[in-house]
């Protein structure tokens, strides 16, 4: 038993160091989302990583620009939960990025890139390039107290890559 364990094992070790010599690398792991407002993360590393997946994917980027501490990020993120339809036209067609801003990382540097935002949240619409193609005031998708799902389906079809 222990000599087919080490025959196996040579083997594999043989097999792995052919393929290196042939030059054939380790599969990159796929694509992980950036799902929450995370102040440690480096959004400039997260929207390169979303703008290479747009690529490959053909969708667009949607920057997400808030935190935790805002109601109305968290009012956005409660529709998009609630709502299966919305959520499948989302990320259908969008790569999406939750960059944070908070006293902790404002997030400056790369958000310097962008528009001036007025208010939190914040949507930007980039190309599968990483070019910008929409600043977007999430405040003129409310409805009252809320985010309103007409307004945004709207929202999110007008800027669906064709």
């Amino acid at each position: 038993m222990k000599r087919v364990l080490f025959v196996l094992l040579i083997a594999t070790l043989f097999s792995t160091l052919t393929g290196f010599a042939q030059g054939q690398q380790a599969e990159k792991p796929a694509y992980v989302p950036v799902t929450k407002f995370d102040a440690s993360r480096d959004a400039a590393s997260d929207i390169e990583e979303a703008v290479k997946e747009a690529g490959r994917t053909g969708k667009r980027v949607l920057l997400d620009v808030g935190g935790d501490w805002c109601v109305w990020c968290r009012r956005l993120d409660s529709l998009f939960t609630s709502n299966r339809e919305l959520a499948n036209l989302l990320h259908e067609n969008f790569v999406v990025v939750k960059v944070n801003w908070s006293k902790e990382n404002k997030n400056e540097t790369v958000l310097s890139r962008y528009p001036k935002i007025p208010g939190y949240p914040h949507l930007f619409v980039l190309d599968s390039n990483g070019k910008l193609l929409h600043s977007q005031d999430t405040g003129q998708l409310e409805s009252g107290k809320r985010h309103d799902p007409d307004k945004v389906r709207a929202f999110l079809k007008r800027w669906a890559p064709r």
